[in-house]
């Protein structure tokens, strides 16, 4: 255990150097004519050596220190491209493992210091060690990394990759998964049938791509899990057999786990699109869909637009402050930053800073033409469209609590939807013929009243004589 008293260290740690070759300069001078660029796959130096990077030397060394000298390959060593902040690093290297009494490992990293280990050729130094925890029963895959860039400093950063390799973890997540596949083979089954019965036709639809995206990502995702469950398997095997005391190399089973995240990610993506497809029962959320679509050729005609003056503002921006400000040391960095701009979050004191005549200049510019021309051009669009969606709106949309309800009732009914067809054709046709037919009854009977009336009439006057 290491000194938390609450993870055990497996194994023990190792230690992999990447370092490129020396080439000419393409420009000799009388200083240097030999030099060292950053690291890439084709100036990855993959030569053995002896101690002090010599191809030969007279001195006795110890087998862990011959061996850091000396190049294995990602097959050996069952390590895989590791990608960092400034570079993709290989999967093979030059080796130091953390082996023996602390006094030894003392004195070895001594040695290598004066054996110049790391030099004008190293790029990177990868630390890689695997800790398990009992208690909540997790395996820890830890990776520090130190990277040295030809232009001079070290940048250094950790990663630290939490894995569980228990299939489930309890009977709901059991049932949940069982649940959504049965669910993925019902869609599957709709998808088919309205392929065949579209053709290419159904290819002109967005909701089929999205659907597309579900069935792929969670076939993927079963593929993928697979993947992982038998390589959780091979560990669990080997920290069985060896308990513990042998190293364990998780980065495989780190990268199959970042995969199986991601895919989850788009599986909810595209499930959370879906939702969007329930708008059309309601009017009033089916007006974000009709303005969308109403404003389409004008969205992609300011989108082109809009790129084009951002793309302007993101040159001037880095071209200006590129050595005074960090944050735009990068175009990605310096695009982040106006983006954040555009949403009214920005340091002006920094900009103003950073140049006194040319950084108000520039902000006030950027915020005139992004923020208060091509924004309210974007509302105007938005505005306009909605309210050519609002009047155009015909009212035929259903709610969904009405779609819900027929649809529960064609399941209860014992008549089939083309017996139900019929009987409403029938009745509606001797209703349509009762309405018909009621004037002419309704004269029937104020002729029988008035006949009625008359003779009541003409009976009074008859008694009324005979009294007389």
């Amino acid at each position: 255990f290491i000194d938390d008293k609450s993870n055990r260290l497996i194994g023990w740690a190792t230690m992999r150097q990447l370092r490129v070759k020396s080439t000419l300069c393409p420009k000799q001078t009388a200083i240097s004519s030999v030099c060292e660029e950053d690291y890439n796959q084709f100036h990855a130096d993959q030569r053995s050596y002896v101690p002090e990077w010599k191809d030969y030397t007279s001195n006795n060394y110890t087998a862990f220190i011959r061996q850091a000298f000396t190049y294995q390959s990602g097959a050996v060593l069952e390590t895989y491209t590791y990608v960092g902040d400034h570079a993709s690093y290989g999967s093979g290297g030059y080796v130091y493992e953390f082996r023996g009494r602390l006094s030894d490992l003392q004195s070895n990293l001594s040695q290598l210091h004066q054996l110049s280990w790391i030099d004008n050729r190293t790029r990177a130094v990868i630390i890689q060690l695997t800790l398990y925890n009992p208690n909540v029963q997790l395996f820890t895959a830890v990776t520090l990394l130190a990277e040295f860039l030809s232009s001079s400093g070290v940048f250094t950063s950790a990663r630290f990759e939490l894995l569980s390799f228990y299939t489930f973890t309890s009977v709901y997540q059991l049932v949940c998964t069982i649940v959504y596949m049965l669910f993925i083979f019902y869609f599957v089954w709709i998808e088919i049938r309205l392929l065949i019965q579209m053709k290419w036709q159904y290819f002109r639809r967005f909701w089929s791509y999205v659907e597309i995206g579900i069935i792929v990502c969670s076939w993927t995702s079963v593929g993928i899990y697979i993947w992982r469950y038998k390589e959780s398997q091979r560990i669990g095997q080997l920290f069985k057999d060896t308990n513990g005391y042998v190293y364990i190399n998780l980065q495989l089973a780190a990268y199959v786990n970042d995969v199986l995240t991601f895919l989850f990610a788009f599986c909810c993506f595209f499930g959370t699109i879906k939702l969007v497809k329930f708008c059309r029962f309601s009017q009033r959320l089916c007006l974000f869909i009709e303005t969308l679509r109403y404003a389409g050729k004008q969205l992609i005609s300011f989108t082109m637009m809009f790129s084009i003056v951002f793309l302007s503002f993101l040159c001037l921006f880095y071209l200006l402050f590129v050595s005074k400000l960090l944050r735009c040391s990068s175009l990605l960095g310096t695009a982040q930053m106006l983006f954040e701009m555009t949403l009214m979050n920005f340091d002006a004191t920094g900009i103003s800073e950073a140049d006194a005549f040319l950084g108000p200049l520039c902000f006030a510019v950027f915020i005139f033409v992004v923020v208060f021309v091509c924004m309210s051009m974007f509302l105007s669009i938005i505005n306009e469209n909605f309210a050519r969606a609002r009047s155009n709106m015909d009212g035929k949309n259903e709610e969904i609590f009405s779609f819900m309800l027929s649809t529960f009732q064609q399941w209860i009914y014992s008549k089939k939807p083309a017996d139900r067809k019929i009987l409403k054709d029938r009745l509606g046709e001797r209703y349509s013929d009762q309405m018909n037919s009621f004037s002419e009854r309704v004269d029937d009977l104020l002729k029988v009243i008035d006949r009625i009336y008359i003779s009541q009439i003409q009976d009074a006057s008859t008694v009324k004589e005979m009294n007389i």
